[in-house]
């Protein structure tokens, strides 16, 4: 891989804290990926073109120059929600690359850690970042990175035929469907609802793991929340 990933975001699940209370100039770190954040949700929840840097600052409760000191403008920003989301999955393929596992227990240490980033806040940020108005150096950037995470499943998938720890007839094809099986999670999931980001990614790794196939003596379990008790009848 061309560099180590960066250190995971330390944002805590309400960005504008960072701007509360009295803050050090240590705390730019926090106020950056703070405002990184708070942008991905807002793109999720409203559209890249529907929202603004005014948005984004009414967000944070700062005013649109502090959003301007952390970035240049709002297609820099988008592009660092992709990259923010991407960090984790570029940590686990490092930690993949190091670990001394089959190819099959590394793969799957890769695909869950995938799956939960692709389910966090920058999920559609790291789908949908290349179909928007990026200029050519930061989709370029963009292409280049997935193509980083793709040649990683890659070799993980290959590590796992030499071991025998994995059967698939061609690995290329296998990664793309893992791929557009993970990233398909932006699009339908939404937090706060039934599963945890953590629970669809173990569904996830089960099924790519063992697929459609019954597993003999191994029953089927649902990760679905228990279903709420009827009421009963009104007299």
């Amino acid at each position: 891989m061309a560099d180590a990933p960066r250190p995971p975001l330390r944002t805590a699940d309400d960005p504008a804290a960072a701007w509360r209370g009295r803050r050090r100039r240590q705390d730019h770190g926090n106020k950056r990926d703070a405002v990184i954040r708070t942008a991905a949700r807002a793109f999720d929840a409203q559209g890249y073109h529907n929202t603004s840097l005014d948005d984004i600052a009414t967000a944070l409760g700062v005013t649109k120059p502090t959003v301007y000191y952390y970035v240049p403008n709002k297609e820099q920003l988008l592009f660092e929600c992709f990259r923010a989301g991407l960090e984790p999955i570029r940590a686990a393929l490092h930690r993949a690359e190091q670990s001394a596992g089959s190819g099959r227990d590394r793969l799957r240490d890769v695909i869950r850690d995938y799956a939960v980033a692709i389910a966090s806040d920058y999920g559609w940020c790291m789908v949908r970042a290349e179909h928007q108005d990026l200029g050519a150096a930061l989709s370029g950037q963009v292409k280049t990175l997935k193509s980083e995470i793709d040649r990683g499943i890659r070799r993980l998938l290959q590590a796992g035929l030499a071991d025998g720890s994995i059967a698939v007839r061609d690995p290329k094809l296998a990664a793309f469907a893992i791929a557009g099986a993970l990233n398909w999670i932006a699009h339908w999931y939404r937090a706060g609802r039934t599963l945890s980001p953590e629970q669809v990614a173990d569904s996830f790794v089960d099924f790519l793991e063992h697929g459609l196939a019954p597993r003999q003596g191994a029953p089927l379990v649902s990760v679905a929340a228990k279903p709420r008790r009827k009421r009963a009848a009104a007299p």
